[in-house]
């Protein structure tokens, strides 16, 4: 096998099906994003309550993620990937009941069962294809596939915009409450189907790529591989370059996902457009993000990657202080510009910390994958920051909802610090 080779010729096809998973959990991590001013809305909710839709979907991510490595180090990449889509299938189903008897915990409850399977499906497919080829070209070809990832994404903001969003009702918070029960029932049964026909859809999709997984054979030689996470876990800790790539990996999914959940209630509360119009922001968000994710795979031919990372790191900081202190018309592009800075963040993080851990990369994989969790956590503590309004201090000149709104992107900056000290620690390795 050619070491310069970034997708061995046998393994092409597992490697176009596994970037189907990428930009499958890509179109439903931002679609879910939408969810949470779409279920603000709906059920008439504070930005932290309806923040415990993130809560769910990427603490699943904590609580599966070391499971599902164990899974996978006793059976196959591949059985990983079909246990995940299974589960995705189920989450996708509990949709349905959701809607009908109009219950927002049941429906926290099915995006955690869904949820549990994209985590199970993310922490199989990373290392899937981080080993479908030579160390050497590990990080070009994770980038690669996650490349597509963002494509995923894409698909996402465009079905949650034009069937989600658009088909929210005009009625707002204070028309809501003076409704009868019947009225608002009436009005949440259209709007929760609507929330109901992506997810449901996909489920097609789904299956289709199962089969496909389902008739193929294992990639990897699974004989004579004993398991003892724990023996593994014991041997990671002492890694510096593993563990603080962890930490920078909870703080990189934290800001990522803050930044893509609040972007839409930012535009609103500064600019005082609908939903639908503020999700136009987030589109320009995301193809910026694809865009600079597919310039910078290149660039990684020429200049390491966590180079690249530090500089990324460095105008995400400054971004991050634009969206805070500058006027409207100027803060939305800072706003906009974050999502390039995050670009390459994910993938590059996740390969530098596995370089090394040799044997240990399945349970490895998981340590990486759990540290998803940073977006049930900074994400929900950003929108408390929206509520309270506990920054607002920084910004004497704005006042009320605009104050709490820009003050809260104190978060990012702190966030995108912590994956600067790890790019300057590690950057000469």
């Amino acid at each position: 096998m050619n070491n310069n080779e970034i997708i061995p010729k046998k393994y092409l096809l597992h490697f176009i099906m596994l970037v189907s998973c990428f930009m499958l959990w890509g179109l439903l991590n931002n679609m879910t994003d939408n969810l949470v001013p779409a279920f603000s809305k709906i059920f008439m909710l504070e930005a932290t309550n309806a923040s415990f839709i993130q809560v769910a979907f990427y603490g699943a991510y904590a609580v599966l993620a070391l499971p599902a490595s164990i899974f996978i180090k006793k059976f196959s990449y591949r059985k990983g990937v079909l246990l995940g889509l299974s589960l995705y299938i189920l989450g996708a189903g509990f949709y349905i009941p959701a809607a009908i008897i109009q219950n927002f915990n049941l429906f926290i409850f099915a995006v955690f069962v869904l949820a549990s399977g994209l985590s199970i499906l993310e922490t199989s497919c990373n290392p899937y294809v981080y080993s479908l080829g030579s160390l050497e070209t590990s990080a070009r070809r994770l980038n690669m596939a996650q490349a597509f990832n963002p494509l995923g994404s894409l698909i996402g903001i465009f079905m949650a915009k034009f069937l989600i969003l658009k088909n929210l009702n005009e009625a707002t918070y204070e028309d809501r409450i003076l409704m009868t029960t019947e009225q608002l029932s009436e009005i949440r049964s259209k709007e929760l189907l609507w929330v109901c026909i992506p997810y449901v859809s996909l489920i097609i999709i789904a299956l289709l790529i199962w089969v496909f997984f389902k008739k193929v054979s294992d990639t990897e030689n699974q004989e004579n591989e004993k398991l003892d996470v724990l023996k593994s876990i014991k041997k990671l800790i002492v890694m510096p370059r593993y563990i603080l790539g962890v930490v920078a990996q909870f703080f990189y999914v934290g800001v990522q996902i803050a930044v893509w959940t609040w972007t839409i209630s930012y535009i609103i509360v500064n600019t005082g457009v609908d939903e639908a119009t503020a999700s136009n922001y987030y589109l320009l968000s995301i193809i910026l993000f694809i865009i600079c994710r597919w310039i910078c795979t290149y660039i990684m031919k020429y200049i390491k990657p966590i180079k690249i990372m530090l500089v990324f790191a460095i105008l995400g900081v400054i971004f991050s202080i634009g969206t805070i202190y500058l006027p409207i018309e100027y803060s939305i592009w800072s706003l906009i510009l974050i999502s390039a800075s995050m670009s390459l963040m994910f993938p590059t993080i996740y390969a530098v910390a596995l370089s090394g851990v040799q044997e240990e990369v399945k349970v490895g994989a998981a340590g990486l994958i759990m540290a998803i969790l940073g977006g049930a956590v900074i994400t929900p503590f950003m929108g408390k920051a929206i509520d309270t309004g506990m920054f607002s201090f920084v910004v004497p000149m704005f006042d009320g909802k605009i104050a709490a709104m820009r003050s809260a992107f104190i978060i990012p900056i702190i966030c995108f610090i912590v994956i600067l000290l790890y790019c300057i620690k590690f950057k000469e390795d």
